[in-house]
């Protein structure tokens, strides 16, 4: 009888060790996917005269990610942190002009090179 209750309490233990882990899992994927939408963010928000810029992305007052872009010399630096309960992930992002003018986020002009969203 011992055994059986031994095994039952083994058994229950790692069963609610799987469950919470489970659940921790499922809060990195949002804070994961979050994240990926704060660097989303930024590459469409990518400013034309400013060489920094930070927001925070916050819907029905929750915070959802942060966002920080910095312009480099030939380039950008993109930081954005996810948030899901108490877990928060960070992705940073580097990507040079010509990257960013085959991917369709800036154009380049003979002057300079502009992000697309700001064309007129």
């Amino acid at each position: 009888m011992k055994k059986l209750f031994v095994v039952f309490i083994v058994v229950l233990v790692h069963t609610a060790f799987l469950d919470a882990q489970t659940l921790m899992e499922k809060d990195i994927d949002q804070a994961y996917q979050y994240a990926k939408k704060g660097i989303y963010w930024a590459l469409s928000n990518i400013p034309e005269s400013k060489s920094k810029l930070s927001n925070d992305l916050v819907a029905d007052n929750k915070l959802y990610a942060k966002v920080k872009l910095n312009k480099l010399v030939d380039g950008i630096k993109i930081e954005a942190i996810g948030f899901s309960n108490s877990n928060e992930v960070s992705i940073k992002i580097y990507k040079s002009n010509n990257s960013l003018i085959e991917e369709g986020y800036l154009e380049k002009n003979k002057d300079a090179v502009i992000p697309i969203h700001k064309k007129k």
